[in-house]
């Protein structure tokens, strides 16, 4: 796999998730896109809800698991934004948009590093989840998809804050 393909995998979409409004409890048409493009990707995503993820092949109870998370809902957009909320801007090698910094680029820089990582063998397991309802704490989201995973030994998460 090259990895100039999955860096411009990775911008487009992020990209398109800005397109998507994906406000906190109202996530299904990111998650939908997120699944579809991991199924593009040969990654054979499942889904809990609205969080969707993916186990690396090659899994072995033996071995440690370490989970790279990032949350694909956004706050409401709010007054006085430059550009439009719903459109990918590209200014000076910047991306604006709605999303694209809490947490859009980290959902898609993760996704990345999981495809790439998944391509060869490591030392332990490796998960990708993409989950919802972040923004309001909300029951759906990571809480949800926690039982279902593998036991996880480590995790790195992907927030600007």
């Amino acid at each position: 796999m090259d990895i100039d393909e999955i860096y411009y995998d990775a911008v487009q979409l992020l990209c398109d998730m800005i397109a998507v409004p994906s406000v906190s409890r109202d996530e299904a048409a990111v998650a939908q896109l997120l699944e579809a493009r991991m199924n593009q990707w040969g990654l054979n995503p499942k889904r809990v809800a609205n969080n969707v993820y993916a186990v690396a092949p090659g899994f072995d109870s033996h071995k440690p698991t370490l989970l790279l998370n990032s949350h694909i809902d956004t706050v409401r957009p709010a007054e006085g934004w430059t550009f439009n909320p719903f459109e990918a801007t590209e200014v000076d090698d910047r991306i604006y948009g709605l999303g694209s910094n809490d947490a859009g680029a980290a959902v898609v820089s993760l996704l990345a590093a999981f495809r790439w990582l998944s391509c060869h063998e490591q030392h332990y397991n490796l998960i990708f989840l993409a989950s919802c309802e972040e923004e309001v704490s909300g029951k759906g989201g990571i809480e949800a998809a926690l039982p279902i995973l593998p036991k996880i030994d480590v995790a790195i998460v992907g927030e600007p804050t």
